[in-house]
């Protein structure tokens, strides 16, 4: 049950919720775009099932995935996104997905909000605040990101060793990463919170993404301690 949910705050905009398999949104927008939005989603999951079912080995694999020009445009963006990270290419699935309903849907409404179990993609007219949940660390749910309008549309993705299912291989309570490509925060929230294995660890493993062109910056929060980095802009809850 995402409780978390129920403290969106979408001034003047539409919610739904749009559930298909394991795939499970919640979408803000300008107008009632549940049917659209559906749409989108069993087309990204046609897409990532046929060619799973053709190379069964992507589901699984923790390596990059060798480019593939013949792959759905879905993959080719899982792909592209963690072949730079080196991670394997489910770990940008999430934000891959809300990246291309929320593209889908401003085709339809000027401003589109797409969460898929944390991970974000977004875009509208006015600066929008996200709230940084760290599980049960004392700093969760304590500071936010003001995100600006001349960032938008942004990716906003995180990973978490003690809050959900996604797989970590660390102890974060969760890293957050800000990147025009959701795809890429995704994937990139994954790989950072696989290398840190303690509190000492934490500005080691943003050293090794800190200067990658298309990450803007991003916080972690491990138990009581707190790093952020970047172009991002933090604020008080």
């Amino acid at each position: 049950m995402r409780t978390y949910r129920k403290r969106v705050l979408a001034r003047n905009l539409i919610s739904f919720h749009v559930a298909v398999k394991e795939t499970d949104l919640w979408i803000s927008a300008g107008t009632n775009l549940k049917k659209e939005a559906t749409d989108l989603v069993f087309d990204c999951r046609h897409q990532l099932e046929t060619y799973i079912s053709l190379h069964p080995e992507f589901a699984t694999t923790l390596s990059a995935w060798p480019e593939d020009l013949y792959a759905p445009l879905l993959v080719r963006e899982m792909i592209e996104a963690t072949k730079k990270i080196g991670v394997g290419p489910m770990a940008s699935v999430a934000g891959a997905i809300a990246q291309y309903v929320c593209a889908g849907l401003l085709r339809l409404s000027s401003q589109v909000i797409v969460e898929n179990g944390g991970d974000i993609c977004l875009k509208a007219n006015r600066p929008v605040t996200v709230a940084i949940f760290a599980g049960a660390s004392p700093l969760s749910e304590r500071f936010g990101l003001l995100i600006p309008v001349k960032k938008l549309p942004l990716g906003i993705c995180s990973s978490s060793a003690t809050v959900g299912h996604s797989l970590s291989m660390g102890v974060a309570d969760v890293v957050c990463i800000l990147s025009p490509s959701a795809a890429m925060a995704d994937g990139a929230a994954t790989a950072l919170g696989n290398q840190i294995k303690g509190k000492r660890d934490i500005e080691k493993a943003i050293d090794r993404i800190r200067d990658m062109e298309e990450i803007l910056g991003g916080v972690v929060i491990v138990e009581d301690r707190m790093a952020s980095w970047g172009d991002i802009e933090l604020i008080g809850l």
